[in-house]
């Protein structure tokens, strides 16, 4: 019976698994946010301003757009490295503040937050879209509250078992397991909101590009973080390894440009 899931955690994992299914999906839908947008838009544009005023308006709207989008990875970088950089220094400082053990667990948590509440500001109470309508409507939105919610459940896990609380042996494998989701979709992502502008293609692809290689981390911490949960001869190396790897993904992730 001390194997069974928690019949939380067990909720969040099966919501987990329907919003990832979901948005893989919406992934291949045609529809975006801007597009709805300047088609909701379109007749009040055409009555009150001329070509070169909604060639304006529009071009604000992708630069507010692009400014969200970097701020949102910049900030998940962030937390990310940081929460590698706690892992590999925390031998240091745990003779002395056994605390520090906890607190890249923190790290995922509030990057996890800020994902789940700020990351779509087109969303209620911030802007004017309901919740439901979001994540119904626009991939994009739907995937960001999936990445929200996999570190979530990330912190929680690993919070508990460096707390000693959950030690099934299972519980080992979440890790490597959500972080696979996580690089799974990132390969899919939707990011098509703010690319019908000049050189769209051209930005779709860099983007694209980016994210292919924030998977390819995301598939080399998999690889190490669950081969280190294994009594193999390379252990201590890859437990060095795949927080290293966090770091790297933290910093690329803070580098990230559109």
């Amino acid at each position: 019976m001390q194997d069974c899931a928690p019949s939380p955690f067990r909720n969040l994992l099966t919501l987990t698994l329907v919003l990832m299914l979901s948005s893989l999906l919406f992934s291949f839908a045609p529809t975006s946010r801007s597009i709805q947008q300047e088609t909701h838009n379109m007749p009040d544009m055409a009555a009150h301003t001329d070509v070169s005023e909604q060639g304006s308006f529009e071009q604000a709207k992708r630069l507010a757009y692009k400014n969200e989008s970097e701020f949102n990875h910049h900030l998940a970088g962030i937390f990310i490295l940081i929460g590698g950089i706690f892992i590999v220094a925390q031998e240091r400082f745990l003779s002395k503040w056994s605390i520090v053990r906890y607190a890249w667990p923190l790290c995922f948590f509030v990057s996890g937050i800020f994902v789940l509440v700020f990351s779509d500001t087109e969303i209620w109470p911030w802007g004017d879209q309901s919740v439901y309508y979001a994540l119904s409507h626009e991939p994009e939105d739907l995937q960001h509250k999936v990445f929200a919610i996999i570190l979530l459940i990330l912190a929680l896990v690993e919070f508990q078992r460096l707390r000693g609380q959950w030690k099934a042996a299972w519980q080992a494998w979440i890790f490597p397991a959500l972080s696979l989701v996580g690089a799974v979709l990132l390969l899919f992502h939707s990011h098509a909101a703010g690319m019908h502008g000049p050189n769209a293609m051209k930005l779709m692809e860099r983007i694209q590009s980016q994210h292919r290689w924030y998977a390819s981390i995301g598939f080399a911490i998999v690889l190490t973080k669950g081969l280190s949960e294994m009594p193999i001869k390379w252990r201590n190396t890859l437990n060095r390894t795949w927080p290293l790897l966090l770091i790297i993904l933290g910093i690329s992730l803070a580098l990230y440009r559109e």
